[in-house]
């Protein structure tokens, strides 16, 4: 491998690149070529580019058939810079970098694109603002300064570098596609939804239940639309306050049957319809655009289609090539697991380490064997489920596994104060709005103990009134977060392994991985997850007890794994 190479696609077509050296400034000067694919594929040892953005830069590469092996993503650096600063929401862009270095006017990020069904990406939308290759290697230059100025700058640059990996891995998996039967498709529609009329009225199916709720209440009612339902079932003189499932479930009335699988099945034809399959599946591949740390807590999106969003009776759709498999690997008690880890909890570490199932291991210690009292303490722990049972759990728990529960609480507290919170690699809960002099302090945990985060109850900027639930979000982060940054980890070591194998990285979410391989290649599929799960957990973590199994199905069609 040759070092680093910087390079900047020019306004012209062509491109500029430089070699770095050590100190990230150029070590020969910047020079010019006509052809970027052309450019990378003749510097094939080159050990990473440092480029602005990858999702500017890879899919024009990856249409001419050039792979890179690493990258230094400046925009998303600078997005995990900010946010490690107490600045996250600022403009990310590599001109906004540049303006703040040179106290000018910060231009805001351009809006984000809609996804267009059907569309290579980022192929076709219009190019950012050009940023000449010498100004982005000043924003580079004072990028690694600040990596320096940390907390924990090793940690800090490793989680930089899982973030570039995945924002490769995303760009390869928007090629590559989810492989998907149309024909299926349809016929799953057919058999759940029925006929469908002329004009794009409701199929068969769902005008059947309509009429079903209708004469269940006597009159004319519209079960797609929420007021009319609860008007309804006012008038028959039962008082609820939303059409949700578990408000109505237990309502002994003769709508609550046929309106329950409306709602079931008016999801599916919305969101997963013939209109769906039309707009996002094409040449046997749906290819949703993902989007690497699109939540707070580093958590993957998707920009339209819905791809982590998949009901289980449409994955009956998603069926490998022929002669091929779908390697489908869920990562097991991840939440339990990582809270170990970031915690040094020694109890939870021996347990997190064995092969057995650990909510049961945690029940046989602290509940007396009753695995779900364990699993609802656990998960309590995390989510801030700190009242009423779940207060009795917590303070089990506490008992037999002191520094794993003051770990959660501490964060909790740290994010009532409207302080920042970190995971164990650097990513950062923001403060709350106008938090005062103590919005950019660290949470008040051991430094050489990690933090986690989740992507539910709280929204960065409301007032001081949700302290409370900051503190919910700050203990679910400090978990979560780091789950998202050893995921990013893993599928780097996983996509290094596929990339000298036919397979390749076709889904992820959360905690599950999906790669479409020829069946002969798919026990070295299944051995490859679990070492990248391993090295994962060394890389993000260091050495520690604790393992991070998956459970892994190799099937034809995703719908047989569960």
């Amino acid at each position: 491998m040759t070092g680093r190479w910087a390079l900047a696609p020019a306004e012209d077509g062509g491109v500029e690149i430089a070699a770095l050296g050590p100190d990230g400034l150029p070590t020969g000067g910047v020079r010019r070529e006509a052809d970027l694919a052309e450019a990378v594929r003749t510097r094939p040892d080159v050990s990473r580019w440092v480029w602005r953005s990858t999702a500017d830069v890879y899919p024009r590469l990856l249409a001419t058939g050039v792979r890179v092996e690493r990258c230094y993503d400046m925009e998303a650096a600078e997005t995990l810079l900010l946010g490690h600063e107490g600045r996250l929401g600022e403009p990310r862009s590599a001109a906004a970098a540049l303006a703040r270095l040179r106290g000018g006017p910060v231009p805001p990020d351009p809006p984000q694109r809609a996804a267009e069904p059907g569309s290579q990406s980022s192929l076709f939308e219009p190019r950012p603002v050009h940023v000449p290759l010498t100004d982005l290697l000043t924003v580079y230059a004072d990028q690694q300064r600040r990596h320096d100025a940390t907390a924990h700058p090793e940690r800090m640059r490793l989680l930089t570098a899982a973030e570039s990996a995945g924002m490769l891995v995303a760009a390869e998996m928007n090629r590559a596609g989810l492989p998907w039967s149309a024909d299926v498709h349809r016929d799953v529609l057919h058999e759940l939804l029925g006929e469908r009329y002329a004009g794009g009225g409701e199929p068969r199916r769902l005008a059947e239940l309509t009429e079903e709720v209708s004469a269940a209440f006597g009159r004319r009612v519209r079960p797609d639309l929420p007021a009319d339902v609860v008007k309804a079932f006012a008038q028959a003189g039962i008082k609820v306050r939303s059409t949700r499932r578990w408000e109505i479930e237990s309502i002994d009335h003769p709508a609550v049957k046929p309106l329950l699988e409306y709602k079931k099945l008016y999801r599916i034809w919305v969101a997963h319809g013939w209109s769906w399959l039309q707009d996002w599946v094409r040449d046997g591949r749906f290819r949703p655009e993902y989007l690497p740390g699109g939540t707070v807590t580093g958590r993957w999106v998707t920009n339209g289609g819905g791809a982590l969003q998949i009901p289980k009776v449409i994955r009956r759709a998603v069926v490998a090539d022929p002669g091929w498999r779908l390697v489908v690997a869920d990562a097991s008690q991840m939440e339990p697991r990582v809270l170990a880890a970031v915690s040094r909890d020694p109890g939870l570490m021996e347990v997190a380490g064995r092969e057995s199932d650990l909510y049961q291991s945690v029940s046989d210690q602290a509940f007396s064997g009753d695995r779900a009292q364990a699993k609802l303490a656990v998960l309590g722990a995390v989510y801030g489920q700190t009242s009423g049972d779940g207060l009795k759990n917590l303070a089990l728990l506490r008992r037999r596994f002191p520094k794993a529960v003051a770990y959660v609480d501490d964060a909790a507290r740290a994010g009532e104060e409207g302080r920042l919170v970190r995971t164990w690699l650097g990513r950062t809960c923001p403060p709350a709005a106008g938090a005062g002099e103590g919005g950019g302090e660290e949470a008040g945990i051991p430094q050489d103990d990690p933090a986690d985060a989740a992507d539910q109850g709280w929204v960065p900027g409301h007032s001081s009134s949700d302290s409370r639930a900051r503190g919910r979000f700050a203990r679910n982060f400090v978990v979560q977060g780091s789950a998202a940054d050893w995921a990013l980890l893993m599928l780097a070591a996983l996509r290094r392994t596929c990339s000298d194998l036919a397979a390749e990285l076709v889904f992820f979410q959360h905690d599950e991985v999906i790669v479409h391989c020829p069946a002969e290649e798919a026990d070295t599929v299944v051995a490859a997850i679990r070492d990248a799960a391993e090295l994962a957990g060394r890389l993000t973590f260091g050495r520690t007890p604790v393992r991070f199994p998956f459970t892994t199905a190799v099937v034809r069609c995703y719908a047989d794994a569960k």
